[in-house]
């Protein structure tokens, strides 16, 4: 466990989230504090104990700082930044000029259960636009922005891999 008080990041959907280590008994999440613990035993795997209640976590991939993960049944896909690295961050994306489109990626292997949209459709920031199976979970995947849909690279009943392009969205309505 790292030192007493070190600063981290979580990036997900483009949202930022600071938190200090460790990660056990009181954790602040922006500038408030949260009483959880985190467990694991054999009967219950890893979890996270919050008022009196279990929350199953699993990490299904982890590659550097970036975690795809399955919370209370619900996958998420993060990364972890150090201050440091969220400073690089923000200079190279300064350096990158503004795309105008956004690519949904497959965040792991999985079936498209159901593609929500089609090509030339309006869709707004967190409107669901496919369902993804993976693990015999069904997973929702969002619009991260509002836009119009200009490419549907995904059929119902296939199979798609991890970071295979699935929607691109054109950024503004």
């Amino acid at each position: 466990m790292a030192a007493t008080g070190k600063k981290l990041y979580v990036l997900h959907n483009k949202k930022k989230y600071s938190f200090k280590l460790p990660l056990s008994d009181t954790i602040t999440i922006g500038s408030r504090e949260y009483e959880i613990k985190i467990k694991e035993d054999e009967k219950h795997g890893t979890y996270i104990l919050w008022k009196n209640r279990r929350y199953p976590v699993e990490i299904l991939q982890s590659k550097q700082n970036k975690y795809d993960i399955l919370f209370n049944d619900i996958s998420y896909s993060f990364t972890i930044e150090t201050p440091f690295s969220m400073q690089r961050k923000r200079v190279l994306d300064k350096g990158r000029g503004k795309s105008d489109k956004e690519i949904i990626v497959a965040p792991m292997p999985g079936k498209i259960v159901e593609v929500l949209v089609r090509e030339g459709a309006d869709v707004s920031k967190g409107e669901a636009v496919i369902i993804l199976e993976a693990m015999k979970m069904q997973n929702e995947l969002q619009s991260p922005v509002d836009g119009k849909v200009i490419l549907v690279n995904a059929r119902a009943d296939t199979n798609v891999n991890k970071d295979e392009i699935l929607i691109e969205i054109k950024t503004g309505k």
